[in-house]
């Protein structure tokens, strides 16, 4: 991403690395699926972090009927992090995994087209775009600093605030152990 690179245009591009992501854990096998699946555990709970704590008190603020939007998006985002916990903790080849798995790829897919939808859309025309490449700005500083494992019940900034440092601390300490036993 450039530096001029507008907060809808980041997401959205994430929002593709994920669906690529998915696709590489699906067609692939052993240590290759479980890395692929390490990376897509982590980008989404980065990504769902910095939207918690920057894209949704925007779009709360900014956009018609924002909060409902948000709650909508809370609602799906927090049901993805809990099959997320549980397929972290699971054989990457196993039968359950991918029955989960599968059912969890539908499920985030359609989040991330209802944020699209729903709540991006909408930033064009309530904020210029030097605006929205400050909240790019802000969304990549809050991934610099978010947990990398989904967290369930963190579903807003201030709990982020509160958990987010500790548990960053503990994840990339987990990603720095996992990443040298394999």
């Amino acid at each position: 991403m450039t530096e001029r690179t507008d907060v809808v245009e980041l997401l959205k591009a994430q929002h593709t690395r994920i669906r690529d992501l998915f696709d590489e854990v699906a067609n692939t096998k052993g240590e290759e699926r479980k890395r692929h699946f390490h990376d897509l555990v982590r980008l989404l709970a980065v990504h769902e972090t910095a939207e918690e704590e920057v894209v949704h008190p925007f779009a709360r603020r900014n956009i018609d009927g924002g909060e409902q939007v948000v709650k909508d998006r809370i609602a799906e985002e927090e049901k993805a992090k809990e099959v997320l916990t549980r397929l972290d903790d699971m054989d990457t080849d196993s039968p359950e995994f991918l029955d989960q798995f599968t059912a969890l790829r539908q499920d985030v897919l359609a989040h991330a087209e209802n944020e699209e939808r729903y709540e991006f859309a909408h930033f064009g025309s309530v904020a210029d775009r030097g605006k929205l490449v400050n909240l790019a700005r802000a969304v990549q500083a809050a991934e610099a600093l978010a947990p990398t494992r989904p967290h369930p019940g963190t579903d807003t900034a201030l709990k982020n605030v509160a958990t987010g440092p500790v548990a960053a601390v503990i994840d990339r300490t987990r990603d720095v152990v996992r990443k040298a036993m394999s």
